[in-house]
C-alpha cells in the first residue's frame, strides 16, 4: 500500500519530517519526488540547494531501484532547525549497506554515492531503530548570505 502523509507546519514538531512517503519505487518515482522536494525547498526559501538536493535524492532512489528487492522504501523530508537547510532520508527494509564503489573512473555504474558526497554538505547511513534495514540520508545547508560592507562616504578633499 502506498501512503503519503499530509504536509504540515515544520514548527509543529521539528524532529519529525514535513513530508513522508511510503511506497514501492518505480522508474518515474525519482522525478515525482524531485518535484515535491523542489516545492518544499522553494516554499522554505531554500531554492539555492534545490539542484544539489534533487541530484542526491535521485541517486538514493536509484539505489533502491537497483538493489532493494520489492523496491519499497520510505522517503522523508525534514527542514533543518532554524530553516538553514534540508535533510532527506530514504529508508528501506533491506539489510545491505550501500558502499562507495571502488572501480575505474570510466565505469558507468557505482558512482552514485560519490555524487551524493560531492553535492551535499553531509550524508550517511544509519541502521533503522526497528533493526530491519537502514536509512541513507543527506543534508544540504543554505549558504550564508554574503555580508556586503556598508557604503562609506567619500573622504573630504
Amino acid at each position: 500500500m502506498n501512503h503519503v502523509t499530509a504536509p504540515r507546519a515544520a514548527a509543529d514538531r521539528p524532529d519529525e519530517p514535513v513530508y513522508r512517503a511510503d511506497f514501492a519505487i518505480g522508474e518515474h518515482s525519482a522525478r515525482h519526488l524531485r518535484r515535491i522536494l523542489r516545492l518544499y525547498l522553494n516554499g522554505w526559501g531554500l531554492a539555492g540547494v534545490a539542484d544539489a538536493a534533487e541530484l542526491a535524492l535521485t541517486e538514493l532512489i536509484a539505489n533502491v531501484v537497483r538493489h532493494v528487492p520489492g523496491r519499497r522504501c520510505q522517503t522523508f523530508i525534514f527542514r533543518l532547525p532554524g530553516g538553514g537547510g534540508v535533510r532527506v532520508e530514504v529508508a528501506d527494509d533491506w539489510p545491505g549497506l550501500p558502499l562507495m564503489a571502488e572501480g575505474d573512473l570510466l565505469d558507468e555504474e557505482g558512482r552514485g554515492l560519490f555524487l551524493v558526497d560531492a553535492v551535499t554538505d553531509k550524508w550517511g547511513v544509519e541502521a533503522r531503530h526497528d533493526g530491519g534495514g537502514k536509512a541513507v540520508w543527506f543534508e544540504c545547508l543554505a549558504a550564508a548570505e554574503p555580508v556586503t560592507p556598508s557604503a562609506r562616504p567619500a573622504p573630504r578633499p
